[in-house]
């Protein structure tokens, strides 16, 4: 393997290792992403709060362009504009003045291993006590109800007991996954917040999924972070969305067989000795649920990337 710092330059200044900063988010725009919840978060951390690049990755070393091609803007016989992708770790701080490190942009699609080595070093090097993931993922849920989160963690005491929803699943690989995993055995603390995301919603930008993956990780590392504007969408959307379910009976029928499996679930859940999901012969199996992630995974091929941000 090539020196995995190879991979990144730093800003001038901006590491400080007498400085440790505790936590460490990362929030990869890539194909495990419903509602585009991860990306959200970042766009929404980094426009509302102070923010200091630390370092920015090798592009070129990390993305096929053919696969996903960056959107160019062509206008008066001429090209104007590119949407240069760009993977980079910012340095923000809340409004107390606690500092977390940010690592977003477009999930790698080459050298994960390199790059996870180096995003360990960069963890090591930085001080950084706890690393969380956030993303979205698809699942038979009404957007009536709240919205429920996922936790997974290296170690059981990262997060609070919850029960088993899925068993034993296998999933496409991601990097957000990979860099878990791997901080896990390394020794590091890591864990992930994954917010469930109504699946026939899982192609849209889901605010709701946002704001309650910036609450969970405010309520994890004690940072004061905001959510104002991410509730503010989501009010928004949450009318968009009731406005076009009324339009369409059929599209309603669904969601209401989706609101009586989910208040059925939340009835049983409340039970003594109710410990998981898949007890519940209404509710999705494993591998329904991993047929549902493939489906999903497959339709993004479909779509036009996300706008980058910066």
């Amino acid at each position: 393997m090539r020196d995995p710092q190879d991979l990144y330059t730093v800003s001038h200044g901006a590491l400080d290792d007498s400085n440790p900063v505790p936590v460490f988010v990362h929030a990869l725009r890539g194909s495990l992403d419903a509602g585009h919840a991860g990306e959200m978060v970042a766009r929404h951390l980094l426009g509302s709060m102070p923010s200091q690049r630390v370092a920015t990755f090798e592009a070129d070393e990390l993305i096929d362009y053919r696969s996903r091609r960056p959107a160019m803007t062509f206008e008066d016989w001429r090209y104007t504009d590119y949407d240069e992708p760009v993977v980079a770790l910012d340095l923000l701080r809340d409004a107390d003045g606690d500092e977390l490190l940010l690592l977003h942009g477009p999930e790698p699609d080459l050298q994960w291993d390199r790059f996870t080595t180096a995003v360990i070093g960069l963890i090591e090097q930085l001080g950084v006590q706890r690393t969380i993931g956030v993303h979205g993922i698809p699942m038979a849920v009404p957007h009536t109800r709240p919205i429920s989160v996922t936790a997974h963690a290296t170690r059981d005491e990262l997060i609070d007991p919850q029960r088993h929803v899925m068993g034993r699943l296998q999933v496409p690989g991601n990097v957000a996954g990979l860099l878990e995993l791997r901080l896990g055995r390394a020794g590091h603390d890591a864990l992930g917040f994954a917010a469930n995301v109504p699946h026939y919603l899982a192609q849209s930008e889901y605010p709701q999924a946002a704001a309650a993956l910036v609450r969970q990780i405010a309520a994890s590392t004690g940072l004061s972070l905001p959510t104002e504007e991410l509730e503010s969408a989501a009010a928004a959307t949450a009318r968009e969305i009731d406005e076009q379910v009324s339009a369409s009976e059929e599209v309603g029928a669904v969601v209401h067989a989706l609101e009586k499996q989910y208040d059925a679930f939340m009835e049983a859940a409340a039970q003594p000795n109710h410990t998981t999901l898949l007890a519940e012969p209404a509710l999705p199996s494993a591998d329904e649920i991993g047929a549902e992630l493939e489906q999903f995974l497959a339709g993004l091929d479909e779509e036009d990337p996300p706008p980058q941000e910066g």
